[in-house]
């Protein structure tokens, strides 16, 4: 795993070597083993590297590096798993290799099949910059899950990219200006969905394509070409569907997935893997030690607090399977005290708060191995996630009853406080039986958020409003508004006609590769840990997806296919429970410990100096869950998340 950064001159000026030097060392995190630089004045080009040395340690993984025809000069940042088969294959083709890294197949499949081609060849996780010297033209490309990031963007005459903001702020010309549209989404969902981020003017590249630039009198122009999409998937995986029974399905996903953790097992550095003990990191796990002749070494972070605590069920799966465990059980100031290096962390607004174990797990990790294997992606692939199935009950029902008598009920429901519901709950039960009393916390904000989404003229609208943290943005922003919400991905041929399909489509579409794979990246790569998703292997998403919802649904629980694979490994019984997610008591810590700087935070004079917010709705708000009366923890977070990235910014532009 690497760090890249690079520029292309818009008007002909002459490339600087400093200037990309510069580039490449602010995100010397993602790479502290090596550095290097490339620059072709004349063509105005530069590239820089930093590397996370993880195969062949030798100076032969120096980058940036040329093709053995001098053609084409790359920085590369991720992992070619398959890049051994595609090394034999070229050697048949008569290509010699001076060393055994995976960036020198890369590059002598360029000069063999041309870039195109070669990244539809490669199974992998990465995002990469290639100049091509005979057609003077750069080429940004990035994984087709999106596991690798990478930014590129035109400010003050020069094309500039990099795998973080940071490599891009490090630029002389640097000028950024916030986007409050991006800003807006980003309250929708917690994160700044892909193209855009969070300045005016700079993009994501998006999973599974190939950005081309080239200078033509004096701007550059660019063309995008998608090599693999996840709606392309779905649609071969809906016409060419795994036939055969449960057992058959499972044989099947178990030689593509075990395959996958092989493949993802090659290192020249200590390697481990995260357990948490749920399905899918247990699933992962249990492959690495059927396939490994030692202990594998594995690693989990535990909470005193019983309702987030997993260490130990993950500690049952590591004695079973037999791997060299590692627990670190976390205090409240362990992961309070994460909280104020976050903005320099996730670079731009992020506001999913399990990002804070995330790290903790991913540096006690890096204490030990330099590359770690993890279990994501296998809910959006196999139908894990409870909204799913909360859904489709939901709009099941709803879809029944007429819009204007929901439109209706749900103003009926507000009109009651959240605190009146609970209270008017807590009294229904004590009429029940003791067994049944526990509901939870929170029913009456439970009902507000089921009266937002029974406005939902259709199953994709709900499912919009479930997602969403802030329903109605445009409120809060000032002067923002809403460019490109999920719905408007939700079309065309390749959209799944089920709920559940859908639902997943538009998860692995935005939810996955802009919240989750956000968060590990960033998380992993600030102790300079690598980590790698065997479920995001494209040959498993592509099987993933021709198998049948029958055979991944059964009841209210998904994942069976993966649950029936794992239980060849693990006894059931360490492994049936309840989904728990990755979280920390946030709404606590805003009316504890966080209370004094979410006041600071969030205190109107700040909010109206900086002017990004309608300040009386965000301290209405802010007043609500500080009394109790409201539980407006993610709403509140995201508003948070943002004002001290902008904190963060103003004083690393000082």
């Amino acid at each position: 795993m690497c760090g890249i950064a690079g520029l292309l001159a818009v008007r002909g000026e002459a490339a600087s070597a400093d200037a990309v030097r510069a580039m490449a060392d602010a995100v010397e995190h993602r790479g502290p083993d090596d550095f290097g630089t490339w620059c072709d004045p004349e063509a105005g080009v530069a590239l820089g590297h930093r590397r996370l040395s993880i195969l062949d340690l030798s100076a032969e993984g120096h980058q940036p590096k040329v093709s053995a025809s001098g053609r084409w000069m790359v920085a590369f940042n991720g992992e070619i798993y398959n890049f051994r088969a595609l090394r034999a294959e070229l050697e048949g083709r008569g290509a010699r290799f001076a060393g055994h890294s995976d960036t020198e197949v890369l590059l002598a499949g360029f000069d063999a099949w041309g870039l195109p081609e070669t990244i539809r060849r490669a199974a992998g996780m990465f995002a990469l910059a290639a100049w091509d010297r005979e057609g003077r033209r750069l080429h940004l490309v990035r994984d087709r899950l999106g596991e690798k990031p990478l930014y590129y963007g035109e400010m003050g005459g020069t094309l500039l990219f990099g795998s973080e903001l940071k490599a891009l702020r490090r630029h002389p010309a640097w000028q950024g200006e916030v986007d409050r549209d991006a800003l807006t989404a980003f309250l929708r969902t917690g994160y700044v969905p892909g193209p855009y981020s969070i300045y005016t003017g700079i993009r994501k590249v998006e999973p599974g394509t190939i950005v081309t630039l080239r200078r033509e009198e004096g701007r550059i122009v660019e063309e995008r070409a998608a090599y693999w999409t996840v709606g392309d998937a779905f649609r071969r995986g809906a016409t060419d569907p795994v036939e055969g029974d449960g057992a058959t399905v499972v044989d099947g996903l178990d030689a593509v997935l075990r395959q996958a953790v092989r493949d993802e097992m090659v290192a020249d550095v200590p390697l481990g893997a995260f357990l948490s003990g749920g399905i899918d990191s247990s699933t992962i796990v249990a492959l690495m030690q059927a396939q490994s002749s030692r202990p594998v070494r594995t690693f989990t972070i535990g909470f005193h607090e019983r309702a987030f605590d997993e260490a130990v069920y993950a500690r049952d799966v590591a004695r079973h399977l037999g791997t060299d465990h590692t627990e670190l059980y976390v205090t409240p100031d362990d992961l309070l005290g994460v909280v104020p290096t976050l903005p320099a962390l996730y670079d731009e607004p992020f506001a999913d708060s399990s990002q804070v174990p995330t790290f903790l797990v991913s540096r006690l990790a890096r204490q030990h191995v330099t590359v770690a294997l993890s279990g994501d992606g296998g809910d959006e692939l196999f139908a894990g996630y409870n909204r799913y199935f909360w859904g489709r009950r939901v709009w099941g029902a709803a879809r029944l009853v007429p819009h204007g008598l929901r439109r209706a009920a749900a103003n009926g429901v507000r009109a009651v406080s959240p605190a009146r519901w609970d209270s008017v709950a807590g009294a229904m039960v004590k009429l029940l039986p003791r067994r049944y009393r526990y509901m939870g916390p929170g029913p009456g904000d439970r009902l507000h958020k089921m009266a937002g989404i029974l406005h939902a003229r259709s199953g994709d609208e709900m499912y919009h409003g479930l997602a969403s943290i802030w329903h109605e943005p445009e409120a809060a922003v000032l002067g923002g508004r809403e460019r490109d919400a999920r719905l408007a991905r939700m079309t065309g041929a390749d959209v799944p006609p089920d709920f559940v399909s859908r639902m997943m489509y538009t998860d692995l579409l935005t939810y996955l590769p802009d919240d989750i794979l956000v968060k590990v990246d960033r998380a992993a790569m600030a102790v300079s840990l690598e980590t790698r998703a065997p479920f995001l292997d494209h040959r498993v998403v592509e099987y993933a997806l021709r198998v049948p919802l029958h055979h991944k649904i059964r009841g209210n629980a998904g994942k069976q296919v993966v649950k029936e694979l794992l239980y060849r490994y693990v006894p059931r019984s360490l492994v049936d429970r309840p989904k728990m997610g990755f979280g920390i008591p946030l709404d606590q810590w805003l009316r504890g410990p966080l209370r004094a700087w979410a006041q600071d935070m969030l205190a109107a004079d700040r909010l109206r100096a900086d002017g990004f917010f309608e300040v009386d709705l965000v301290q209405r708000r802010l007043r609500e869950h500080l009394s109790g009366a409201r539980n407006w923890q993610h709403a509140l977070w995201c508003v948070l998340m943002f004002q001290a990235w902008l904190a963060a910014e103003r004083e690393g532009a000082r």
